[in-house]
């Protein structure tokens, strides 16, 4: 059944005839270009590095926010936008009553990326919630993680820190709990994206993220890969476009299955008439679908 399963959903993602057009990453900065919402407050986290700040998306009522951490991606490489990918998914989660801290962080590319400094980047953003949780009206007890492709990756990775072995540059005392975990279109198994869904990225972008090949696959792995920190306390959702070339839907599939291997609470959302990027624009059916699901995972 699994392999029959794969199968249907690779010949979805690699028939043209049931493409269509989808959206780009480039149609996202176009349309910026005349409707650019704004954050309410930006933040450094980490020293004075340029790529080290986090932008707070405030609502306008309530008297205590819950929280999402916003990821975007780009590959973890420099050469794509930032931030500015996931405005329109931060505006919309503000208007609905959330809080929400959109980190930037240092990629490929950038002095200082790669390990330890990309996965620092996003901890201590992170972590940095807690000095300005009081000035805000943050409620650290409801915060809950979302990431986009490589930052799908990212946010899973937060979830799961205080797994991260002593030893570990990355590990930390005290990391700030995360609730639960919405990872759209995200990398949860570093080594089988890298195996079977990195010609998206590059055929050698997880190795130089993770320093593979001077740590050793199983050393680099285990403390960077969510599968190799499972499980955590609490929830991930798991969401993939049907149509999604770029992290096809089998890549959440098989770590899904890792995941409940691993009795981590897990479950695989497929996404019907979606590609790459209409989960991180709110004009979507797609975003409409995912809505309901932030809503649950903040509740929950």
């Amino acid at each position: 059944m699994r392999i029959m399963l794969m199968t249907a959903l690779t010949t979805l993602v690699l028939s043209p005839a049931l493409h269509g057009q989808r959206l780009s990453w480039r149609d996202i900065l176009q349309r910026l270009e005349n409707d650019r919402p704004q954050p309410d407050f930006v933040y450094p986290y980490a020293g004075e590095d340029t790529l080290q700040f986090g932008e707070l998306w405030l609502p306008n009522h309530g008297s205590s926010h819950p929280v999402v951490v916003l990821i975007h991606g780009g590959c973890w490489l420099d050469q794509y936008p930032g931030v500015e990918l996931v405005y329109y998914i931060a505006d919309d989660l503000r208007s609905r009553g959330y809080a929400v801290w959109n980190l930037e962080y240092r990629r490929i590319g950038y002095p200082g990326s790669g390990y330890p400094g990309t996965f620092l980047d996003i901890a201590q953003g992170m972590d940095f919630l807690r000095t300005i949780a009081g000035k805000h009206r943050l409620d650290l007890d409801h915060v809950i993680t979302m990431g986009h492709s490589a930052g799908g990756h990212l946010a899973l990775w937060l979830a799961m820190r205080k797994n991260i072995p002593a030893s570990s540059p990355l590990f930390a005392d005290d990391p700030l709990p995360v609730h639960n975990v919405i990872s759209l279109a995200g990398i949860g198994d570093l080594a089988y994206f890298s195996h079977f869904g990195a010609p998206a990225c590059g055929d050698n972008t997880v190795e130089e993220l993770i320093d593979w090949s001077n740590r050793g696959k199983e050393a680099a792995l285990e403390d960077t890969s969510p599968d190799h920190l499972l499980p955590f306390d609490g929830k991930q959702y798991l969401i993939h476009g049907v149509f999604d070339a770029a992290v096809p839907p089998f890549i959440g599939l098989q770590y899904n299955e890792k995941s409940k291997a691993k009795n981590q609470e897990s479950e695989l959302i497929i996404i019907p008439d979606s590609g790459h990027f209409e989960i991180i624009v709110p004009w979507s059916d797609a975003w409409k679908k995912i809505l309901p699901l932030v809503k649950e995972a903040m509740r929950s």
